[in-house]
């Protein structure tokens, strides 16, 4: 690697974690009003269309398996999800969110909207898109060469 593309990992990084610590400022801001915290939004989210088990969420998320079991612990305990059978794997469950759960998020709908509006003017569309385009390529990036 020359020292041209040492400096670009360590900026790409540190980007990276600015982002994360500013998109985790807004999340919990947004999370707020329902009740939520950014961690426990997180998790929901991942099972609003389908439930899966804490590994899968855990593998969406990029996240820890034992950080995600921990806070579906916790949402599963204040009622806003549950574990149900999994019938291709009888030792792991599958979380899903409850009618509260989903109510929770709904609450967050407005303000997430508004943020998202926010965004798209500061960016523009088009910046807006391709900015999702580079992380995306990103991250399979990143997948690849971890396995290499």
């Amino acid at each position: 690697m020359s020292r041209a593309e040492q400096d670009l990992l360590s900026r790409t990084a540190l980007g990276v974690f600015r982002l994360n610590g500013q998109f985790l400022a807004v999340s919990e801001k947004l999370a707020a009003p329902a009740g939520l915290t950014a961690a426990w939004w997180q998790v929901l989210g991942a099972v609003l269309h389908e439930p899966l088990p804490v590994a899968g969420i855990a593998r969406t998320m990029g996240i820890t398996r034992q950080s995600v079991q921990r806070i579906a612990d916790l949402l599963v305990g204040k009622g806003l999800a549950a574990y149900e059978p999994n019938p291709a794997h009888r030792r792991a469950k599958l979380l899903a969110p409850t009618a509260e759960g989903r109510q929770a998020i709904a609450q967050l709908e407005p303000g997430h909207a508004e943020f998202a509006r926010k965004l798209a003017r500061e960016l523009g569309p088009e910046a807006f898109a391709e900015t999702v385009a580079v992380l995306d390529r990103l991250s399979q990036a990143l997948e690849t060469v971890a396995e290499q």
